[in-house]
Parts: C-alpha cells; structure tokens; sequence
C-alpha cells in the first residue's frame, strides 16, 4: 500500500471512531441520570403529585421521563395507567396496570398497584353517576375492585389509601353506606387522604339526611353545582310536585295570580322546549313545563337551558312559588315587602328579597355562612343541600 492509501486509510479510520463514540456518547446521556434529580423516583414522585393536582398531562410526561431511565419501574407504570384513564384511554390504562405489577417487587409497590386497579376501575365507570345511566354495587367492576381491596388490606392493614379509593369505587356505584363506612375507617387512620376523607364523609352523611327516594335524587345530591335539568328532577321525583298539587292545592285557587314582583298572564304555558330533545331529564323538564313553576320557565328565545346553573336566590324562588301555590296563600309573595332585612348581602329591594325571607323564616334555607350571617343568594346550590331542602318542605307538609 502506497503512503497515500496508508494516510486515506488512516483517516478514515478515525472519522469512523469520532462518529462511534459520538453515537455511543448521545446513547449513554438517554440512560443515565444527569443530576441528583435525574431519577426514576423523582420523576414518579412528582408525576404522583401532578395527577393529584389533576395536571394530567404534565404527570404523563413525568411517568414517561420515569421509564425512560427505567422501562421496569413498577410505580411509573401504575401512574402512568392512571394518566390514560383520566384521558379516556381506558384499554391503555390496563394494559400499563399490567406492566406495572409484572414489574412489582416490594409490598409497597404492589400495594399501588391494586390501589392502580380500584382507581382505574372507578374513573371508568364514572358515568354511573351521569343521569340516565344505572349501576349496580354487585357489578363486574366493583367485584374487581373488592378484589384488589381484599388484597391491598393483607398487604397492609393500615394503609389508607385502599380504603379512601375503595370508598370512591362504591360511592361511584351509589353505595352510600359502604363509602361512608370506608371514607370514616380513613378518618379514625388519620393519615393520607384524611382531608379529602373528611369532605366525602360529611357529603355522604349530608346525602342520608337528605334520605333521597330516587336514584336520580341520589345522583344529583353528589354534584356540586345543580342545574336547572336537576332542579326540574328534584320537584318531578323526589317532591312529586306534580301529585301533591293535583290532590293538595285549594279549589279556587287562582293559578295566574299577578302581583308587583312578577305577572303571570292567562296565556297556556309551554309544554315544550327548543333545546330539551335529546337531554336525560326531558321528561322531567316537560312536566315542571306543563305545571309552571317560577324560575323554571322557559326563556323568551323557547329556550329551557337545562345544564344553566341554579344560584340559591332563584332556588328560593322556586321554593316560594310552591309553598304560595300549595297552601294557597296568595299573600306569601308579598308578605316581607317592606321588611328590614336581616342579612347583610342582602338589600331590601332586590327582587328576589321576599323569597329568600319565606325561605329562611320557615327554616326551609338558612345562612350560607352562620358566622357572618350571610345568605350568598348568587352562589351555586350544590346538590346535597337542593335535596336536604326538598326534604324539610316534606316533613312541614306531612305536619
């Protein structure tokens, strides 16, 4: 070989070992931690606390970020199964569940797997709690649930998080007594989850008060916000307005009765909404419709607007018109007219002050807040609290 050939040679040879250790030197930095920080724990440890924040995406990246240092790491696996089921991804979110306890290897690992399944479990079956939809606590998913539960609690007895997501699982599946027997065992552990055990017992010993006789009521006493749809379903099924004024309300009593604060003219009232077709309540939202009920009317454009949120002034309201109708004293909207008010975000003059007055004077509502005093009349009513009122216009009917 010629000097030259020996030199092209030579050259090459070193552009090929320059080009190798460059490619062996990017590969290594895929795989190995860049700083103290750079782990597959803290990684894991902060997507946790991303999807509690319900960031979810972030704590994807998170989970993904994990398993890139660590294909096998069990609790990445279970956290990103979760992501995917917050994301509508439920076959994806099994299929990483799976990953995750073939990686298992320490109790604690396979303790947040099971407690992976019963969450995973529960976000998938969330539409047991959408109106016209029905679940069963003996169904499939919740047996898999008690499943994994029956297992986490021979894992680890004094865990609480089998027990605070458990509690969701059947509170999921409407079973009220189970999830506040689990979310109170969460309570008396007071450890993780305490916080959030408290809220959900109080809700749930709120719901029992309240002692809904329909599914529906049941439903709707878990949201936190009640639409004009739940309201027309609470007076249709729980109070059966409908029953209680064709046998209750006075002969004579004058239906289109007209006074300063609203006018109610002779003209049929609608039967039928622009934007009722295809929504789980139409029948509900009908028969509050053919009765005419103020507040729960029709807009002048024909529209119902069913999923419109429902402040507590209009819930008054509501309440006033029935009980002027039911006992049929025709006073009762005007009755307070005049009167000072006893509530200091509450002005004399408002439309809606009368109401709120009847309300409150017959311990129908109360303050929204008993330290200031005040009534919050624009804040939203949450389920619960629409359905603890039904029961306490029950109960002074019934005497």
């Amino acid at each position: 070989m010629t000097g030259r050939g020996k030199a092209a040679a030579l050259f090459r040879f070193l552009v090929m070992a320059t080009v190798s250790v460059l490619l062996l030197s990017c590969g290594s930095k895929l795989q190995q931690p860049l700083s103290q920080l750079d782990t597959t724990e803290h990684y894991t440890f902060t997507g946790v606390r991303l999807l509690d924040q319900e960031k979810f995406s972030a704590a994807g990246r998170e989970f993904e970020l994990a398993l890139r240092l660590d294909p096998r790491y069990s609790r990445a696996h279970a956290g990103a199964g979760l992501v995917k089921a917050y994301q509508g991804d439920f076959k994806g979110a099994f299929e990483s569940l799976k990953q995750a306890e073939k990686n298992a290897g320490s109790d604690e690992e396979k303790l947040f797997v099971l407690v992976g399944y019963i969450r995973v479990n529960t976000i998938s079956h969330a539409a047991c709690l959408s109106i016209g939809t029905s679940c069963r606590p003996d169904d499939a998913w919740v047996k898999y649930s008690q499943d994994a539960f029956a297992q986490a609690v021979r894992i680890d007895p004094k865990a609480a998080s089998p027990y605070y997501f458990m509690g969701e699982c059947y509170l999921t599946a409407l079973d009220l007594d189970q999830a506040g027997r689990l979310f109170s065992m969460v309570l008396d552990m007071n450890g993780e989850h305490v916080g959030d055990a408290d809220r959900r017992w109080k809700q749930v010993q709120k719901i029992q008060r309240a002692r809904p006789g329909t599914v529906t009521g049941i439903k709707i006493a878990l949201v936190e916000r009640i639409t004009r749809a739940d309201a027309a379903a609470l007076f249709m099924e729980e109070l059966k307005i409908d029953t209680l004024y064709t046998r209750r309300t006075p002969r004579g009593f004058d239906t289109a009765f007209r006074d300063a604060e609203r006018v109610r003219t002779a003209a049929p009232r609608p039967v039928a909404a622009t934007d009722i077709a295809d929504h789980p309540l139409r029948a509900d939202i009908e028969g509050i419709l053919r009765i005419g009920t103020r507040g729960l009317d029709v807009y002048p454009d024909g529209a119902f607007r069913p999923d419109e949120q429902v402040d507590r002034a209009s819930y008054a309201m509501m309440i006033e018109d029935f009980l002027s109708r039911i006992t049929g004293d025709e006073a009762l909207a005007t009755r307070f007219i005049g009167s000072p008010s006893p509530f200091p975000d509450l002005r004399a003059d408002l439309p809606y002050f009368n109401a709120v007055m009847v309300v409150t004077s017959r311990g129908i509502m109360e303050a929204k807040d008993m330290v200031t005093g005040e009534f919050a009349p624009l804040q939203p009513v949450g389920g619960a609290e629409a359905l603890l009122v039904i029961r306490k216009i029950r109960e002074q009917l019934r005497y």
